[in-house]
């Protein structure tokens, strides 16, 4: 069996080889949020377009405002006002915070550093050159590129776009992810289950994790335990960029994925990874559509779609993979695990002060989803670890949709 990194690794290196230019859609800067970008998004002038003060106060020559001298206030500038008038030597202007510093001027004096005696300002510290100021360009020269292609548009990213007025962006057209669970147990959600079935949770969940890393979920519903239900389903999620089913991958008698996909000429690049919960995940390729097989019990379902199928779509969209969120914490209790694979327990980090602390919470196993609900981090125990003592630094792999 694989690592989990020797397997995330091996899905980025498969992938990548078919990464390369997406369809693109043209989008408003209102409606980009999440997606990559596919063209390079350039300054339209000097950020910033004048010489800036970052504080309120007065801007001086730096020369002349020293402990204990005094300058003729000659008037005031706020943020927005036209400046063309230079600062003549011997006074001081006073300056709001994002105004235009006049020419002549080469600091701002705090105001919580002066003392007004009338129209003289008394200077308390000595200015230095360029101080409070962020000079004109600083930020970006005009036609600079501030954004690349294959670049996720995240807030600060479309606030930029939006500052160099590139409000219609052309993207990368998100990839598809059909999504298909397995199993005669399951019915819709919508649906009042039997005595011995259960809700399809399993697609919500791969559906909002599909949409969180930046694909577009395509709802295949359910396969039954048949070879020709599994197989038509099949069939239509390898029309999409990814299929990834939940269920049907372990070694029971009605565990067919791995068959039918073998019947349809698939090539798989692994088959179980050493972790708990999670060993029988399945990735590989049939025909041009990555595959993925995900264990059925929703805690190992999600998990594994977190290590394995996130970069997949990272990589289709024509992003870098983005690395696993790992923090160091300090354990909050003692655990005793059974050693040999990498485990993922669902776990609660708090914050005192600086130091994180985590603890691990009490589940029942891989199918305790209320567990989950609870937790915002696994609590990550190494393969060779049987013991971990309290205050020790742990491995923790936050929920990037709660944190």
């Amino acid at each position: 069996m694989l690592t989990y990194e020797q397997a995330r690794q091996k899905v980025i290196e498969e992938v990548s080889k078919k990464r390369g230019p997406r369809a693109k859609v043209d989008l408003s800067v209102w409606d980009a949020l999440g997606y990559v970008l596919a063209q390079d998004v350039k300054s339209d002038r000097a950020y910033p377009p004048f010489d800036r003060s970052t504080r309120d106060g007065y801007a001086v020559r730096a020369a002349e405002a020293k402990s204990g001298a005094k300058l003729r206030r000659v008037g005031e500038i706020k943020a927005g006002d036209t400046v063309t008038q230079p600062l003549a030597p011997g006074t001081c202007v006073q300056i709001m915070t994002g105004a235009a510093v006049p020419q002549g001027a080469d600091a701002v004096v705090m105001i919580e550093h002066t003392r007004a005696e009338g129209e003289t300002i008394l200077f308390e510290r000595d200015a230095q050159p360029g101080q409070n100021i962020v000079p004109r360009g600083s930020e970006g020269a005009a036609g600079q590129v501030l954004l690349s292609a294959g670049m996720r548009l995240g807030y600060a990213e479309l606030a930029l776009t939006a500052q160099v007025g590139a409000v219609q962006l052309q993207c990368a057209q998100k990839p598809r992810v059909a999504i298909l669970s397995t199993g005669d147990e399951v019915v819709s959600v919508e649906k009042m289950p039997g005595s011995f079935q259960i809700r399809n949770s399993n697609t919500v969940s791969l559906a909002a994790q599909v949409r969180l890393s930046g694909g577009e979920p395509v709802l295949l519903g359910n396969a039954a335990d048949r070879a020709d239900d599994l197989r038509e389903k099949i069939h239509r999620g390898l029309r999409e960029d990814l299929l990834v089913l939940s269920g049907g991958v372990s070694m029971g008698k009605y565990d067919l994925v791995e068959s039918v996909l073998k019947e349809l000429g698939a090539e798989f690049h692994f088959d179980a990874v050493a972790i708990r919960p999670g060993k029988p995940a399945v990735f590989g390729r049939c025909g041009e559509t990555f595959v993925f097989g995900l264990p059925g019990n929703p805690v190992s379902t999600m998990v594994t779609f977190e290590l394995f199928v996130a970069p997949a779509i990272d990589l289709l969209n024509g992003a870098d993979a983005r690395p696993l969120p790992l923090l160091e914490a300090r354990l909050g209790e003692t655990l005793h695990e059974k050693p040999g694979l990498t485990h993922f327990l669902p776990a609660r980090v708090e914050w005192k002060a600086a130091t994180a602390e985590v603890r691990p919470l009490k589940w029942q196993g891989s199918g305790d989803i209320a567990a989950l609900a609870k937790a915002n981090c696994f609590l990550v125990v190494p393969a060779d670890r049987a013991e971990v003592q309290t205050g020790e630094p742990v491995s923790i792999l936050l929920r990037k949709d709660v944190i």
